[in-house]
C-alpha cells in the first residue's frame, strides 16, 4: 500500500462483523483462565495483555500503523514526545556510556541529554550537524552506544544529512537514532537512508489538531545487534528479570529492541498514553498524509510572500531555493519539507513584539505543527530573560519569529501576516 493508503489502512483489520474503527480498549487488567496462562505473558513466552501500563490493545494497533508508515518491523506509543526520546536512547546506554548527538535539536530533547541524562550517568558529545567528516568521527568513543538527530531541527529548521551520520554511525558499530517529527513519514523515511530507530512526538503533525499529547519509537529492524553484542548487553546478554531472555537471540532483529523497551523501561516507567488518546491520535494519521501536503503547499506559499515583503529582514525555509539546506532537503524529502517557517521583523526585538500583538488570524501559543497557524516571538517569550547579545550568542535572533504555517487558506494567512507587519512599522 502506498503512504495515503496505509494511514487510513495499516495496523488493524477488522474481521466479519467487527467495530470498522479502532476500537477504545478502556481498560486497565485483562482475565485469564489460569495462572498458567498469564504465566507465558510475564515470561515473554506468549503474546497477549495484562496490565495497561506495559501494553494496550488501542496503543498498540496505532503503534503498528506508525511502523508501516515508517517502514519498521515494531512500534511503541510514549505518552509523550519527550518520553519517546528519553526511552529510545536509555534502551541502549546506561551509567558509563557516551551518545554522539546533533547540537541543533530541540531544546527540551537537549535538555534531557546535557542536564537530565548527564545526572544518570550518560555522557553526550554535542556536534554541529553540518560538521566536517573528521570533526564527526572526532567525537565517537569506545563507550558511544548510539547517534541522535533530528530531520529537520525545531527551529533552527536545519535539515540533517542523515545518510552521512548513518554512516559514522554503522562504522563504529552503533544505531542512528532519528526524530523525524517535522518531516513525518509522508514527507521523509529516514529508514530508507540508513536509519536504525526514529522518534517522533505524535503531539505535533500527526496528532494535528492541539487534542493529544504523545510520542512513538519505531524500529527499522535493520541493526545486527549481536555482531556487536559487546556494546549491547542490554539486549544481547540475559535479562534476569524475564527468567533469563535474551532479546537480541528471542526476538530477533526486527522486535530485539521494542521488545526489551516495553518489558523493561514501559513497565518500570510506566511512561504510556492513555487508549482514548491513541484512539484521537488515530483519527489524526488518518488525515496526515492530506494535511501535510497542504501544509507544505501553504508554508510554500508563505515563505515566497515573506521573502518579497519589504517588513521582513530574512526567511529560514528549506523549501526556498537559495536556503543553505534547500539542495539537501530536495535530496531527503522531494515532495516538501515541514510547515514551520522562521524570519525576521525589521526593526528588530521591539518591532517584532510590536507585530505579534497585530496578529488576528494566527495565535501565539509555543506549539508547532498542528492545523492551526500559530507563531512565537522567542525573544519576548522562551528566552526573555536574555539581551539581543545572548541571544544571538545562542542563536536566536531578537527579532526572529517562529511560524507555524496551517492549513486554513493560505490568502487569509498571508492577509493577516501582511497587515501585521504594516502596523509593526507605524508604531
Amino acid at each position: 500500500m502506498k503512504k495515503e493508503t496505509k494511514c487510513i489502512e495499516a495496523g488493524y483489520t477488522p474481521k466479519n462483523g467487527e467495530p470498522r474503527m479502532i476500537p477504545i480498549i478502556q481498560s486497565t487488567t485483562f482475565k485469564y483462565d489460569t495462572s498458567a496462562d498469564m504465566g507465558k505473558l510475564f515470561d515473554l513466552e506468549a503474546e497477549g495483555y495484562f496490565y495497561t501500563r506495559l501494553q494496550n490493545p488501542t496503543n498498540d494497533m496505532v503503534a503498528s500503523k506508525i511502523a508501516a508508515l515508517e517502514g519498521g518491523t515494531a512500534a511503541m506509543l510514549t505518552s509523550s514526545g519527550q518520553a519517546a526520546t528519553f526511552i529510545s536512547v536509555f534502551n541502549l546506554a546506561n551509567a558509563g556510556d557516551h551518545v554522539v548527538a546533533s547540537s541543533s535539536i530541540y531544546g527540551g530533547s537537549f535538555n534531557l541529554f546535557n542536564v537530565t541524562m548527564r545526572k544518570m550517568g550518560i555522557d553526550f558529545t554535542f556536534v554541529d550537524p553540518d560538521c566536517s567528516d573528521e570533526e564527526l568521527e572526532a567525537a565517537f568513543k569506545p563507550n558511544t552506544k548510539a547517534v541522535f538527530g533530528e530531520t529537520i531541527a525545531n527551529p533552527a529548521l536545519i535539515v540533517l544529512d542523515i545518510e552521512r551520520f548513518a554512516v559514522a554511525a554503522h562504522k563504529h558499530g552503533v544505531p542512528l537514532i532519528i526524530d523525524n517529527t517535522f518531516a513525518t513519514p509522508i514527507n521523509c523515511r529516514p529508514f530508507e537512508w540508513g536509519a536504525d530507530i526514529v522518534t517522533h512526538s505524535t503531539t505535533k503533525y500527526m496528532d494535528g489538531h492541539d487534542a493529544t499529547v504523545g510520542g512513538v519509537i519505531v524500529d527499522s529492524g535493520k541493526f545486527d545487534w549481536m555482531a556487536h553484542a559487546d556494546k549491547f548487553p542490554g539486549l544481547c546478554t540475559p535479562d534476569d528479570s524475564y527468567h533469563g531472555i535474551t532479546y537480541a537471540e528471542k526476538f530477533g532483529k526486527e522486535k530485539a529492541f521494542i521488545t526489551k523497551a516495553t518489558a523493561q523501561l514501559m513497565r518500570d516507567f510506566g511512561a504510556i498514553p492513555s487508549p482514548m488518546n491513541c484512539y484521537i491520535l488515530n483519527l489524526g494519521l488518518e488525515s496526515l498524509a492530506v494535511r501535510m501536503q497542504r501544509h507544505c503547499e501553504n508554508a510554500q506559499k508563505v515563505a515566497e510572500f515573506l521573502q518579497s515583503n519589504p517588513n521582513v529582514s530574512y526567511v529560514t525555509y528549506p523549501g526556498l531555493p537559495g536556503d543553505k539546506y534547500y539542495e539537501r532537503a530536495r535530496k531527503y524529502m522531494p515532495d516538501g519539507t515541514c510547515g514551520v517557517i522562521s524570519f525576521g521583523v525589521k526593526g528588530g526585538r521591539k518591532t517584532a513584539e510590536e507585530f505579534m500583538k497585530h496578529l488576528k488570524l494566527a495565535i501565539i501559543a509555543t506549539h508547532v505543527a498542528d492545523a492551526h497557524t500559530c507563531v512565537l516571538h522567542p525573544a519576548s517569550s522562551t528566552h526573555r530573560q536574555m539581551t539581543d547579545e545572548e541571544l544571538l550568542a545562542g542563536g536566536v535572533r531578537p527579532d526572529m519569529v517562529r511560524l507555524s504555517v496551517g492549513i486554513e487558506n493560505a490568502d487569509d494567512i498571508m492577509d493577516d501576516l501582511r497587515q501585521a507587519l504594516e502596523a509593526s512599522q507605524k508604531a
